[in-house]
């Protein structure tokens, strides 16, 4: 057989990630996220694209050919043509001093714009239209006041990356700062560790986001994880500025980023979206899993938080037309008794003592260890687990990973979060069953985009009287869910046992 070499790959679609918070995009990605934008913006010599986190410089590389091929009647002379672009419409900032390089070398074919291999003359410096100042963090209180860094995490010796990012720390190149942007497009940096461990990473993305908006661009488009729908970690503003921001005018989400992403693992998924200025409106959202794509236009600001499966939207607003409390209002707060996750208490039980329940299993304390969450200590009670089982991003998914009844003496630690509180043990046993069922956890799997549950992730599930005992059977009867609503629900939960 003769063998094909005529194969010629596109290197940017073989790079390395930086790390999963630094994430190269893919050629592919890139154009499905252009499409997005007006066709009739390829057409417009005077339309101008800034990238403010290139790492690449595939989009620069990407808009670049779609406008030399719209430009073409315009522009008939395609060195013309390429100086023009070039010169006046693509603009970049590096994330760092290499991915600047490496912009440049996509952009122009050479790392320095005026670089014998270039492909513009237009440019009498190495820098070109993709700038790069090695930027510092402002500390205060061993933060950086811009981004929330860490001094001890990141002030670091000469020659060593920062990760002070240029368009988030007031450092923008004064020809940057001077210009009015149609599109701004990129892929930002995800998070920042501010401590030791990566449970102590904080988010990143919105703030540059929020930056680009200040420059108040016509179009605004960027890649970034959905952990933003559910708040938390500092993302609570975000969240709710995202959900009422009428320009939002499409929104496309991979709750499995490694549908998005081959080979990257981000819990919650990745989304990107366009923000359209001039236009406000209901938004065209799209839910792409597993090759399955749905897509509806909604209004994103209906609820707080942020339903990303279009099918249990309609599910939810059944439940919520019954006007039930939620039943986060007999769920714990993080650390019900105020004991930490590190506990084991003693081996064997002193008089009085109480039964503790741990990640290390049964240990035993005295009352007097307990500081909060006393009310709790003589009641029948339900221990569910805090870290979700396995992942929310490929169905059926189980949510919950333990459930047990706890009866009067029994406490736990910072591991698990407690549900209820009743004289009655039959009470609990009831609540313990509603948590077990599907229709619960379904509802749970809408509020949930990271790793954990928490008391306001039931915001979506209702109260019951707990006197009697419920099924899934029961429920679905009860809110009148037609044959394919309560389908879905058994697609997307798997038994808890």
């Amino acid at each position: 057989m003769k063998m094909q070499n005529n194969y010629n790959p596109d290197v940017l679609s073989c790079l390395a990630n930086l790390s999963s918070d630094e994430v190269f995009t893919p050629p592919k990605l890139a154009n499905e996220i252009l499409d997005l934008l007006p066709k009739k913006i390829w057409k417009d010599k005077n339309a101008t694209f800034l990238d403010p986190v290139c790492k690449s410089g595939v989009f620069l590389r990407e808009i670049a050919k779609r406008l030399l091929e719209g430009l073409k009647d315009d522009i008939p002379d395609i060195q013309k043509r390429i100086d023009h672009i070039y010169k006046n419409q693509l603009f970049g900032i590096g994330i760092t001093e290499l991915t600047s390089l490496l912009s440049r070398r996509s952009l122009y074919c050479s790392k320095t714009a005026n670089g014998k291999y270039s492909v513009s003359g237009s440019f009498n410096n190495d820098q070109g239209n993709i700038f790069f100042e090695k930027t510092d963090h402002d500390w205060k209180n061993s933060r950086c006041s811009f981004c929330g860094a860490s001094q001890s995490e990141y002030q670091r010796e000469e020659g060593l990356e920062t990760h002070a990012y240029q368009f988030i720390h007031n450092k923008l190149n004064d020809k940057i700062k001077n210009m009015k942007f149609d599109v701004i497009i990129g892929n930002p940096p995800y998070q920042l560790n501010t401590g030791s461990t990566s449970a102590q990473a904080v988010p990143l993305y919105h703030k540059f986001i929020q930056q680009a908006k200040k420059l108040n661009p016509r179009y605004l488009t960027m890649i970034i994880p959905s952990r933003w729908y559910s708040g938390g970690m500092g993302l609570d503003e975000f969240r709710t500025e995202m959900l009422n921001d009428n320009r939002i005018r499409k929104l496309v989400d991979y709750p499995n980023a490694s549908d998005c992403f081959s080979g990257i693992e981000l819990r919650g998924g990745v989304c990107y979206f366009v923000w359209d200025r001039d236009n406000s409106g209901e938004c065209e959202y799209t839910s792409i899993s597993n090759g399955f794509v749905n897509t509806i236009v909604r209004n994103l600001s209906e609820y707080p938080t942020f339903i990303r499966w279009n099918q249990a939207l309609q599910i939810v607003k059944k439940i919520k037309n019954k006007k039930e409390n939620s039943l986060s209002e007999i769920i714990s707060t993080v650390s019900p008794f105020g004991l930490p996750t590190s506990l084991r208490g003693k081996t064997r039980a002193p008089k009085d003592s109480l039964t503790l329940h741990s990640s290390g299993g049964i240990g035993y304390i005295t009352k007097s260890e307990i500081k909060t969450g006393t009310d709790l200590i003589n009641k029948h009670k339900v221990l569910l687990s805090r870290p979700i089982s396995g992942n929310l991003e490929v169905p059926p998914f189980k949510v919950i990973a333990l459930l047990k009844v706890l009866k009067p003496k029994e406490v736990c630690t910072h591991t698990y979060l407690i549900a209820g509180g009743y004289d009655n043990a039959t009470m609990a046993q009831n609540l313990k069953s509603y948590l077990e069922t599907k229709f619960v956890r379904f509802l749970l799997v809408q509020s949930i985009s990271g790793m954990d549950i928490s008391r306001d992730k039931f915001v979506f599930v209702p109260m019951q009287n707990f006197s009697e005992s419920w099924t899934d059977e029961k429920l679905y009867k009860k809110y009148k869910l037609a044959k394919e609503e309560i389908e879905f629900i058994e697609s997307m939960i798997r038994p808890m046992k």
